[in-house]
């Protein structure tokens, strides 16, 4: 947006040293043919621009898709690890209680 502006007003700058030169012996023809590739070439320009700005919202969007997808897999494998880390202190605590009751048993 702000290269837009700065376009628009790069535009109007130009327009008006184009106004305020010297004017022609023919001054109808000359100015309008000038007028006419100013306006086009500032819109090419403008349509750069948006093009640019349009690629750069779209490629911000996918790298932002990006990271939300690898904060979710990271949530997802630390998740996975976690309850691992359960089921295996579950296990040692079982055989621990296991272990004591075969010691505490009457021989």
């Amino acid at each position: 947006m702000n290269k837009l502006l700065a376009t628009l007003i790069a535009g109007l700058f130009a327009t008006s040293v184009f106004a305020q030169g010297a004017t022609p012996s023919n001054p109808v023809a000359p100015a309008a043919a000038t007028t006419t590739k100013a306006a086009k070439a500032d819109a090419k320009e403008v349509k750069a621009d948006v093009k640019a700005d349009t690629k750069e919202a779209k490629t911000d969007a996918k790298a932002d898709a990006k990271v939300a997808d690898a904060k979710q897999d990271a949530k997802v494998t630390k998740a996975k690890a976690h309850r691992k880390a359960v089921k295996a202190k579950t296990k040692a605590h079982a055989a621990e209680v296991k272990a004591d009751a075969k010691e505490a048993a009457p021989k």
